[in-house]
């Protein structure tokens, strides 16, 4: 635990590059035996893709990384509450704990709307939320203010 705020702070860089190139700012890492096998942005308006969430590219690198589809003993580290495709996919991957910093009330799958983790899923991520909410909420806030 005493590593999470390092571990956000790194996925705020990630969303900050988002922000840099237009793209809602939301940035992802995944982390492995105190390593960090991947860090993703989002990058939908670059690449066209509605799938191109910063988890789900995470999630694909950590996959490449390490030679296989289960992330059983990795953590994630996301700016943002999950949305249910991204829920999704962190289930389906097995990821152990999901570490999230500002709550989504329009999408969030992780009680703000919905809570996928606890539905009777094979598998069931510990998530935790509130490390570094203020500053993972203000760079979501300010890109909507620059964009209006």
């Amino acid at each position: 635990m005493n590593n999470d705020k390092e571990y956000m702070k790194i996925a705020v860089d990630e969303a900050k590059k988002a922000y840099d190139a237009g793209e809602v700012p939301v940035g992802a890492i995944i982390v492995k035996d105190g390593k960090i096998i991947s860090q993703a942005h989002n990058n939908r308006e670059e690449t066209g893709d509605a799938t191109g969430h910063a988890e789900t590219l995470a999630i694909r690198m950590a996959c490449d990384a390490i030679g296989s589809w289960r992330l059983e003993d990795c953590e994630l580290y996301v700016t943002l509450e999950p949305c249910p495709m991204c829920m999704g996919a962190i289930i389906n991957s097995r990821i152990k704990r999901v570490v999230f910093g500002a709550k989504d009330a329009k999408a969030g799958a992780c009680g703000s709307i919905v809570n996928l983790a606890s539905y009777p899923f094979n598998h069931k991520p510990i998530v935790d939320n509130g490390v570094m909410t203020d500053d993972c909420a203000k760079i979501l806030s300010d890109f909507f203010v620059k964009k209006r």
